[in-house]
């Protein structure tokens, strides 16, 4: 009787279904076969309905950008002409102004850049022109801040080596010329000095070999000249001083046979 009861359940179809005996378009589009219930419908309340409509009227989202519903309204804004989208730069609902965030002109983009809601605002950030990317890092948000981070020009940077959130500087950290790192070399963060090691110009390294962390004096024995490397050669942690005790014989080898 129960397994009866459930396969009668999964059998019953759940697809929204529109009125249409009111529907406006009974006598044209309906007649015409060019909207069907269930599937393409710009009257039920299923966002892949009516996206299927638009697919087939894109003419006719104009009518809905104004419509009570806001899935519907964020779908015609999906097939709007250019020229019908202003008004919905301050629609209500942030599903809306998502859209218009991937659609606007990029000279309307700052017009956006205040939105209230991190997803437009993210968008907007991984538009908007070099010359006015840097307007949104101080934006509230990380995460938008760490696409200002990956697109500004490395030479702008400076601004976020300070920045409060891991990733963003992480991001600095990454793409800042090599020459500034060491405006980081003290970052409190262990994984952003690794890689300020790493990527820090050899004459530099000096600055980072006695961090506290061991991890970070090992980058810098991989990197290091003899002259640091002989220094290193007692570091209290074992394989940064196994690491520069290696390349410290290996390179003065070098240099000696080059002598002769």
């Amino acid at each position: 009787m129960v397994a009866s009861s459930l396969a009668e359940h999964d059998s019953v179809d759940l697809t929204p279904l529109a009125d249409c005996s009111t529907c406006a378009y009974r006598d044209s589009l309906l007649a015409a076969g060019t909207c069907k219930p269930g599937d393409r419908c710009v009257v039920a309340e299923s966002g892949r309905q009516i996206d299927r409509f638009f697919k087939v009227h894109p003419g006719f989202a104009p009518n809905y950008a104004n419509d009570p519903f806001w899935e519907r309204r964020a779908i015609a804004a999906r097939y709007l002409p250019t020229n019908h989208l202003r008004p919905l730069l301050t629609d209500p609902d942030e599903a809306v102004r998502r859209v218009l965030a991937y659609r606007v002109p990029v000279d309307w983009l700052l017009e956006l850049s205040q939105d209230s809601d991190r997803e437009v605002r993210v968008t907007v950030a991984d538009r908007l022109p070099e010359t006015q990317l840097e307007l949104m890092a101080n934006d509230p948000d990380y995460l938008v801040r760490t696409y200002v981070a990956k697109r500004l020009p490395a030479g702008r940077l400076f601004r976020l080596v300070a920045d409060p959130d891991n990733e963003v500087r992480r991001t600095v950290a990454e793409r800042i010329p090599s020459v500034s790192l060491g405006l980081m070399a003290e970052d409190h963060e262990v994984n952003i000095r690794r890689i300020v090691a790493q990527r820090m110009d050899v004459d530099d390294l000096v600055m980072m070999s006695k961090d506290e962390d061991w991890t970070v004096r090992y980058e810098v024995a991989l990197r290091a000249e003899p002259e640091l490397l002989k220094q290193m050669l007692d570091d209290a942690d074992e394989e940064v001083s196994f690491t520069a005790r290696e390349r410290w014989e290996a390179l003065t080898m070098e240099i000696a046979h080059a002598a002769n």
